[in-house]
């Protein structure tokens, strides 16, 4: 959650951010690089750790209450996005530009769960891995030239900003491919069985190791032979330097197989090392962990209020307010590097007490709202 909040401040407040591609290692600095490389690990374990989650709640629950939940869950979540996290991002109240991401595709992928956790556990399993592992076949093969059947293929596998019109003035942009990401949260959900009180720690522990060299094995040995895995191959430069950030230059979007063995190898990793950490600065991480949406939607909204502050605080005018996608951010708009991460630490800081007293109010509070944010 933390680290999450570093990619959107850069997006509001770098100087390159509307322009540059802080991943491309013909242009970027070792620094670029790693703030925007590191934030890859967030979405892919936060949509692994929900299908965990849905596991663990559904232990509680009759198949059918579990179902149902997932289904109304999901269902809130693509409205949420929709409703509240577009205009969060944008700050546009008549909602020219929907934008799709993350909770899009955790909604998404909960509503395909409600219906195939009902069915088997292991049938969960099976589509997870199939997916996570063969989704990038699409990247094989042209797409189709038929625009309603290249929209679907896009909007299920190989979404990158896809952008569909509504009419004339209003878009929906597709970021997140539902079905990639579904594939992560049902091998969440599979892996929810180890988290459970009966299971042995013990070997849970090593099974979380286990998975995760694999994880990186395959996705080293991918990575060397650049034939499947990323819709863009590793790129050979004359400098080691480059060669380097290539070399860990994986896609995000959709989530290719050598981006997800990546990240998941190391998460799978800290799971283990994360059960024995118990300290001050555990504790105050886990703050964020508890309340994961709530922190995740009002980042949103400080980050934008803090943009409106500077845009005017810049010289700029309500002549300049209105661009697409957001609302008070100019493309020659921004800051130097170390002034994001300012702001960045201003924002994680700002949102303690808020998200501390959130978890609070859940744990003594039994509200049936409560279940959803």
């Amino acid at each position: 959650m933390v680290i999450m909040a570093l990619d959107h401040t850069r997006d509001y407040f770098h100087i390159d951010a509307m322009t540059g591609d802080p991943l491309n290692p013909d242009t970027t600095t070792g620094i670029l690089f790693f703030t925007r490389w590191i934030t890859h690990f967030c979405a892919p374990t936060f949509v692994f750790l929900s299908g965990l989650s849905a596991y663990l709640s559904a232990q509680k629950k009759t198949s059918a209450q579990a179902s149902k939940f997932l289904l109304k869950r999901g269902l809130w979540l693509v409205v949420v996005e929709i409703v509240i996290i577009t205009f969060g991002l944008t700050f546009n109240p008549l909602y020219n530009f929907i934008i799709l991401q993350v909770i899009w595709a955790i909604g998404c992928s909960m509503i395909l769960l409600a219906f195939f956790s009902r069915i088997s556990y292991k049938l969960v399993l099976i589509i997870g891995i199939l997916l996570v592992f063969g989704h990038n076949i699409f990247n094989l093969f042209p797409a189709p030239k038929d625009e309603t059947a290249g929209s679907i293929i896009k909007i299920l596998f190989t979404a990158f900003g896809t952008v569909i019109p509504i009419g004339n003035n209003h878009f929906i942009g597709v970021f997140y491919a539902i079905l990639p990401w579904t594939g992560i949260m049902f091998l969440g959900y599979a892996a929810g069985k180890w988290f459970t009180n009966d299971y042995d720690p013990i070997t849970r522990h090593k099974n979380l190791k286990n998975y995760g060299a694999l994880a990186l094995i395959i996705f080293v040995a991918l990575r060397l032979l650049s034939v499947y895995g990323d819709p863009v191959p590793r790129k050979e430069y004359h400098d080691l330097f480059k060669n380097i950030l290539s070399f860990f230059n994986v896609s995000k979007y959709p989530p290719s197989l050598e981006y997800t063995s990546l990240t998941l190898g190391f998460a799978l990793t800290f799971l283990v090392i994360a059960e024995s950490i118990k300290n001050k600065v555990f504790k105050v991480f886990s703050v964020y962990g508890s309340v994961p949406f709530f922190y995740y939607t009002i980042h949103f909204y400080l980050l934008h209020s803090i943009l409106i502050l500077l845009f005017f605080l810049e010289g700029n005018t309500t002549k300049q307010i209105i661009q697409i996608p957001f609302l008070f951010r100019p493309v020659k708009f921004g800051y130097d590097l170390w002034i994001v991460y300012c702001i960045w630490l201003v924002v994680v800081i700002s949102l303690y007490y808020p998200c501390k007293w959130f978890k609070k109010y859940k744990a003594t509070h039994k509200n049936w709202w409560l279940n959803y944010i």
